[in-house]
Formats: C-alpha cells, sequence, structure tokens
C-alpha cells in the first residue's frame, strides 16, 4: 500500500461514529429512549459508551497519516520539526478546546459558572498530548507511555485516599479524579456544577491512551497490504483488546464516566472490530455503496457535532406559545410531529433518527459543493 494513499474506511468510520453520536444526543425526549441508546448508569457498557472512544481512537489513527511526513527518517522534514506542525496542533487543539467552551456557556456566558471541560475539550487535550508524544517519542516508548498511564491511573484511582472517604471509592461523588478536579477546576466550572464531571481533567489522562491506541493501528495500517489477512489481525487485536479490558475489568470496573484502564481497552477492541468490518468491506472487497453516507457525514464530523450542538441548545431555549408552559422548540417538535402517531418511545427514537438525516442533508449540500470545513 502506498504511503500517500487515503484509507476511505477511517473517512467511513469517523461518519459512523458522528452519525451515532448525532442519534444518541438527539432523542425526543430524555423519559423515552431505548436502554441501548443511553450511557451504562455507571460501571458497565452499552452501545452509546463505544461513540466517543471510537472517535478518539479514529483521530489517533488519522495522525498516523497526517504527521507521517514528519515521522519518516527517510524524509528532512524528520530532522526538523518545524514551527509549522506545532502550529498546526496547537491551532487545532485550541479552536476545539475554545469551541467546547463556546458550546457550554451558549447563550448566557456566565464565566463564574462556565464548565471548563466537555467532549470537544477532551478531544483536544488527547489529541494534543496524543500528537506530542508521537513527535517526540519511539514506538517502543509510545507502547510504554501507554501501559504507564493505564496502570498508573489504576493506581492512583484505586490506592490513593481521597481526603474524608478513603481510597479506592469508585463512586461519582468519592473516586480520586473527581476529587482532583473539584481541587483544580473548582465544583462551579464542573458538569452541572456537580461533584463530578464525566470528562473531568483527570480522567482524560487515560483517554489519551485510546487515541494512541488509534495511532498504533493506522501506523500498523500503513504498511499493510490491502488484504484479507490485514483485516483479520485487525480483528485478532480487537478480540485481544476485549478479551484484556474484561479480565482488568474484574478489578478496575468498565466505566465510561472514569474512562478506566478497562474500559480503553475493551472500547479499543471494539473500535478496531467495526474497523475491521469497514477495512475488509471498503479497502478489500472494494464495496462502497453502503458506505457513502457516512462517508459523507465523516468529512465534516467535527463541524456537525459542533453546528448541531448550537441548534439543539436553540432549540431548548426557545418556546412555542407564551407562558411558563409553553413547550420548548424541541419538545414542540417532537411533541406534535413524531409522539402522537409513533408513541411515546419510538417517537423519541424517529425523532432522533430524523436528526441524523436532517444533518445529513445539510452535509450532503457541503459535500457536492466540495466544502470540506478543516480545524
Amino acid at each position: 500500500m502506498e504511503k500517500s494513499k487515503r484509507l476511505v474506511s477511517l473517512d467511513v468510520f469517523r461518519g459512523m461514529a458522528i452519525a451515532s453520536m448525532i442519534l444518541v444526543n438527539n432523542p425526543g425526549s430524555w423519559s423515552h429512549v431505548y436502554p441501548p441508546l443511553l450511557h451504562a448508569e455507571w460501571d458497565g457498557f452499552t452501545p452509546t459508551d463505544l461513540v466517543f472512544p471510537a472517535f478518539l481512537f479514529i483521530a489517533g489513527a488519522a495522525m498516523a497519516f497526517s504527521l507521517r511526513k514528519y515521522l519518516d527518517p527517510e524524509n528532512t522534514h524528520s530532522e526538523q520539526l518545524t514551527a509549522k506542525v506545532y502550529w498546526r496542533i496547537a491551532r487545532r487543539c485550541g479552536l476545539l478546546f475554545l469551541l467546547g467552551l463556546l458550546l457550554n456557556g451558549f447563550p448566557t456566558y456566565n464565566l463564574p459558572e462556565l464548565r471548563i471541560m466537555g467532549v470537544l475539550q477532551r478531544i483536544a487535550v488527547a489529541y494534543f498530548c496524543g500528537a506530542m508524544a508521537v513527535l517526540h517519542l519511539s514506538r517502543k516508548w509510545l507502547w510504554g507511555l501507554s501501559v504507564f498511564i493505564l496502570v498508573g491511573y489504576w493506581l492512583l484511582m484505586t490506592l490513593i485516599p481521597v481526603p474524608g472517604i478513603g481510597a479506592g471509592e469508585l463512586t461519582p461523588d468519592g473516586n480520586f479524579a473527581a476529587y482532583l478536579d473539584r481541587l483544580v477546576l473548582g465544583v462551579p466550572h464542573l458538569y452541572k456544577q456537580a461533584n463530578f464531571d464525566p470528562e473531568g481533567l483527570f480522567s482524560t489522562l487515560p483517554a489519551v491512551v485510546t487515541v494512541l491506541f488509534g495511532y498504533f493501528t493506522g501506523d500498523w495500517l500503513r504498511d499493510r497490504p490491502q488484504k484479507s489477512r490485514t483485516s483479520l489481525g485487525l480483528v485478532a487485536f480487537g478480540i485481544s483488546g476485549l478479551l484484556l479490558g474484561s479480565l482488568w475489568g474484574a478489578f478496575f470496573p468498565i466505566n465510561k464516566q472514569l474512562w478506566t484502564s478497562s474500559y480503553v481497552l475493551y472500547s479499543a477492541g471494539w473500535s478496531l472490530l467495526l474497523l475491521a468490518f469497514c477495512y475488509e468491506l471498503i479497502e478489500v472487497r472494494n464495496i462502497k455503496r453502503w458506505a457513502f453516507p457516512f462517508k459523507v457525514m465523516g468529512l465534516n464530523a467535527i463541524f456537525v457535532f459542533v453546528i448541531s450542538g448550537f441548534v439543539v441548545r436553540i432549540l431548548y431555549r426557545t418556546k412555542i406559545g407564551t407562558g411558563d408552559d409553553a413547550p420548548s422548540t424541541y419538545s414542540w417538535l417532537y411533541q406534535t410531529l413524531f409522539e402522537p402517531w409513533a408513541g411515546s418511545l419510538n417517537g423519541s427514537l424517529l425523532f432522533a433518527i430524523a436528526s441524523v438525516l436532517f444533518w445529513w442533508i445539510i452535509l450532503y449540500f457541503m459535500y457536492r459543493q466540495r466544502w470540506f470545513i478543516k480545524i
């Protein structure tokens, strides 16, 4: 495989992740959602718990291609990591973090209670740390760093006592990550001003490894022929991740909100299996028609996540009718267009599906115009 060749399967997998993200984030009513479309309440794993780490995994896999000219020892760029690559990475991650803050504060921007972390912020921090590690460490040291972070996070979360609570308390209020976030960020700047933030600062540390696992995968794919044996290799790695994550989960539970070390391995296993599916059909068998809708979404993934987030917030803030009991525009659309004929549960699901289709139409128009917004 030529190193310059773009893997369409990466764009498709990214599109699958962002479509799933919009689907699970936009039910007609949060009171009526099928269980697989909800996160596990605490410990455990649902299909929804795969969406975010899959997106980070793909970001890491794409990194193996986007940074390759700075890593190739035969290329003069590898001898001088110019300010250009640092600026590109810092600019991208800075914009992502800023967009996350703008989403969190919209529309009031109450700075004393502005949530600092969030989905985009975690992507920004994890990508930046992963990219810096990739640019400066050999593959052996990258693996060592990954193991060090996962084991270190496990030990810190289970052995370091939280003042007034003790050690190894993996509850929302009692875990060590929440304690550090309260100490560093402050309760007013956490999710819903609570004692715990599911995208907190400290729990972003193992998310860096999710990015690095994606990088290892992309780096491995660059040097492999586009054959079924490559897909089988991805499957083997994926099954290994599931097994190791499950075994570790007996001691350090699989938990998306804490982004536990077992969760990193387990979610990476599923990401590898899904990538193997996309890779085999698209790159090996050249069966691409089914993947076109996801490719369209994958090419403008961050754009649609951000703009859909702003639109949803506007729909929640605006009302149809007058008076205190007037429904939000969001609720009115669900209650008027979906719930009466499909029922509460199915209507809520159809509302979410309609949201994905609406944004796909917008992205298809952008695709036809060759408008690809890169950050």
